[in-house]
């Protein structure tokens, strides 16, 4: 084998094993403000996701931009994790159906009483100079919900899981000193789960419970564009298709009263086949750098993320005498994103990030409880050490607020006679706070 065809050969292996651990990790991937988190572990995290196409400045950027590829030497090896906790509780409020409902508020929705964990492997290759060939596993579409089996709105929804874990080949190449192209594919393979409670209304029975889960793949392409203005100011444009989650899985019912039980056979409900067209959002994002002079740089990023086509759907039964339907469809909106950060040499081995960010809401005036996400800010802090030349390694920290998100769901028909029953309250002052540590390897 050539030293080439070699290289190639410890290239895919360690791609291999990248795609192995980053999976895990992202299958406990979460985000507020919207369900693309610009959070996988990496420096992103410190700057509050300013610059993101733009910066270019380790392997990460297979993700952010692919095209930032042509500014990495040699092959580059990123791996990232983070840790994150969610402030996601629900409060009851007067309006709520008590009597019917009972009086548990949920616990912490997200993760396990708000812990997740995350992140992500990247690996850029140099084929030559100008040309770039990378790889990238993580997860950075989803969040997994779990509330108490018992809390107020069991009706409307008691666990939902929504993952997407990408796989990106990608390629970039430097048509001149100034211009450099990319392209990934992105292969997502989604989870999906949801359960919500069936109010069975006769005594002795408790609630019965709906459960829907599917796995599947869809298929998307990420373009990137980096344009340097100067050696010390570069652009970069970057867009992401929307990519088709397709789910589809029978009704799961399960400890349902007879009459109930009859009711929904005999209506071709109990075995119907449910499907869920989940759809990723494309998006399109503007980033910049500028290095102002040698302890200063400053980053900042436009974007726009299509969730008005999402089709997120809400299960459950609004009144067990008469079931229509067991799916609701939910409206979104598109949403908006800014960031503004910089970067300061403290000294030469040390880099310290930060940064600010808002993201516009993607639901209107009161939230679901399947999705307790709306606008959001986020803050950001990190530093970096220069080990070596061939070696860095990074910290980041980040808090997002997503503020007090009202909740006003009403039921046709009440609690006490098979109906969902009312449920009124807020989550107040929710927010996520993101710890996160990389290290970048250069061979």
């Amino acid at each position: 084998m050539t030293k080439w065809q070699v290289s190639m050969a410890e290239c895919c292996r360690t791609a291999a094993k990248v795609a192995v651990c980053a999976g895990a990790l992202a299958a406990g991937q979460a985000s507020a403000g919207g369900l693309l988190a610009y959070e996988v572990g990496t420096a992103d995290v410190g700057l509050a996701s300013a610059g993101y196409g733009a910066r270019a400045q380790d392997a990460s950027t297979v993700l952010t931009n692919p095209a930032g590829m042509t500014r990495l030497e040699g092959t580059q090896f990123l791996a990232a994790g983070q840790l994150l906790w969610g402030n996601t509780k629900f409060s009851a409020g007067s309006g709520t159906d008590f009597r019917g409902l009972g009086s548990d508020n949920g616990g912490y929705a997200v993760g396990s009483n708000g812990w997740f964990p995350g992140g992500g492997g990247f690996l850029s290759y140099s084929v030559s100079p100008d040309l770039k060939l990378g790889f990238a596993a993580t997860g950075n579409f989803g969040a997994p919900l779990s509330y108490d089996n018992d809390w107020v709105g069991r009706y409307y929804v008691q666990d939902t899981t929504l993952l997407g874990i990408s796989l990106l080949p990608s390629i970039a190449y430097k048509v001149n000193n100034q211009l450099s192209l990319g392209a990934s594919v992105n292969a997502m393979y989604g989870i999906y789960s949801t359960q919500v409670a069936i109010n069975n209304v006769a005594p002795g029975f408790g609630d019965g419970r709906l459960k829907i889960d599917d796995n599947t793949w869809g298929w998307g392409l990420n373009l990137g564009l980096l344009y340097e203005i100067d050696p010390g100011t570069r652009l970069g444009l970057t867009w992401n298709s929307q990519i088709d989650l397709d789910f589809k899985s029978s009704a799961k019912f399960s400890n349902l009263a007879p009459v109930l039980n009859t009711v929904l056979r005999n209506r071709g409900t109990l075995d119907a086949d449910i499907k869920v067209g989940i759809n990723v959002p494309q998006q399109a994002m503007a980033s910049i750098f500028t290095q102002v002079n040698d302890r200063w740089a400053l980053l900042g990023s436009v974007g726009w993320q299509q969730w008005s086509k999402f089709g997120q759907v809400q299960l459950g039964i609004e009144d067990t005498a008469n079931p229509v339907s067991v799916t609701q469809n939910l409206k979104f909106k598109d949403t908006w994103h800014v960031a503004l950060g910089a970067q300061h040499r403290i000294s030469e081995p040390w880099l310290l990030n930060f940064g600010v960010a808002y993201d516009s809401a993607m639901q209107s005036g009161d939230v679901s409880p399947l999705l307790p996400v709306n606008s959001a800010w986020r803050f950001g802090v990190g530093g970096e050490q220069q080990l070596s030349k061939s070696a860095s390694w990074g910290i980041a920290g980040e808090y997002l607020y997503g503020g007090t998100l009202d909740t006003k769901l009403h039921s046709t028909v009440p609690a006490g006679v098979g109906g969902r029953g009312d449920v009124v309250g807020s989550y107040e002052n929710t927010g996520v706070i993101y710890v996160a540590a990389y290290y970048n390897w250069k061979f």
